[in-house]
């Protein structure tokens, strides 16, 4: 697997909402590329744009503007101005596995038709090879055949995720955006769901974009982070890198906020004044401003570049000094 070829380019992704008295700007100018293989985690507290990402860039929903460019063996498709004909050949290369494994499966179709959907709607396939097929992948992820003609409801929501793997994977795809894909489970089940996503990886020579909250999975999982804050990407690195030396005041104060697996080691938690700002009406400036204890004027003025500090590892703030820490003014 060359974890060196870039498989996915996020350029520029911007998706705003509005309405008839403001816009709303879930997304502003996000850019990442992804390696073949690896897993992307994308973390950030509730309402920063994870899942908008998500969604925006599998075309669940219309992004705003910017590229979403696909790879291809004919080359790089930009995915958002797909035509209908592009979209059914390269649909195929990304697909999502969404959060909740209860609203995501249709209870009015057995788990046999909710899994070989993809697969009727593109065709070129029998039924015996459909089934076939839909045995095999139901088989790989831990699903038993014999009870593939029943409901969602028949099953728990361990299983219930596994049948919205299969149904991700039935298409071989290439890469998977999980959606929260294991916060919903409990925590045994969870672990058994991470691993196998990453025995699937493995299998299939996957890559990932992991959208999650849960910082020790993301952790665990991923290659590479992308810290999102209202709508922006603000620290991009390899998952180490990240971890044990963080840039950026907010990527900061996220990591201290996790708890620490030994209960007898003292973690610095790192409070921040106020709450997330509204959306719909953004701080001037960098829009982590009012809650970061290094702010100065240029920060309240002037919005900072993501831009390269070190190898890999970018940032979008103004007082970055050496060791990662705020400069202050």
């Amino acid at each position: 697997m060359d974890t060196s070829k870039v498989i996915l380019e996020v350029k520029n992704l911007s998706k705003v909402y509005t309405t008839k008295k403001t816009e709303v700007k879930a997304l502003s100018g996000v850019s990442f590329t992804v390696r073949e293989g690896e897993t992307i985690g994308i973390v950030g507290e509730s309402g920063c744009g994870k899942t908008t990402l998500g969604r925006s860039i599998v075309r669940g929903i219309d992004a705003t503007g910017g590229e979403v460019l696909l790879h291809t063996e004919d080359g790089v498709i930009d995915f958002l101005k797909a035509t209908r004909e592009q979209m059914k050949k390269y649909r195929r290369d990304i697909q999502m596995i969404f959060q909740d494994p209860y609203a995501s499966l249709d209870p009015r179709m057995t788990v046999f038709d909710i899994i070989s959907e993809p697969l009727r709607y593109n065709g070129g396939m029998s039924k015996s090879e459909i089934e076939q097929a839909v045995n095999q992948i139901a088989e790989q992820v831990g699903l038993n055949k014999a009870l593939l003609r029943r409901y969602p409801h028949a099953f728990s929501g361990g299983q219930r995720q596994r049948i919205g793997i299969a149904r991700s994977l039935i298409l071989q795809p290439k890469i998977i955006v999980c959606d929260e894909a294991v916060s919903a489970l409990d925590v045994s089940i969870q672990a058994q769901i991470i691993n196998l996503l990453e025995d699937l990886q493995r299998e299939f020579k996957l890559t990932y974009l992991f959208i999650s909250h849960a910082l020790s999975v993301v952790r665990h999982i991923s290659d590479r982070v992308l810290v999102m804050y209202l709508g922006r990407a603000v620290e991009f690195a390899d998952t180490e890198d990240l971890f044990s030396a963080p840039l950026h005041p907010y990527t900061k104060a996220l990591l201290s906020a996790a708890p620490h697996p030994d209960p007898d080691v003292k973690v610095s938690r790192i409070m921040l004044d106020g709450e997330v700002p509204n959306p719909a009406d953004p701080p001037t400036g960098c829009h982590f401003h009012p809650r970061c204890p290094y702010k100065t004027a240029q920060c309240e003025r002037e919005y900072p570049p993501f831009e390269e500090h070190g190898k890999g590892h970018f940032a979008a703030c103004w007082n970055l000094s050496p060791d990662g820490e705020g400069s202050g003014e």
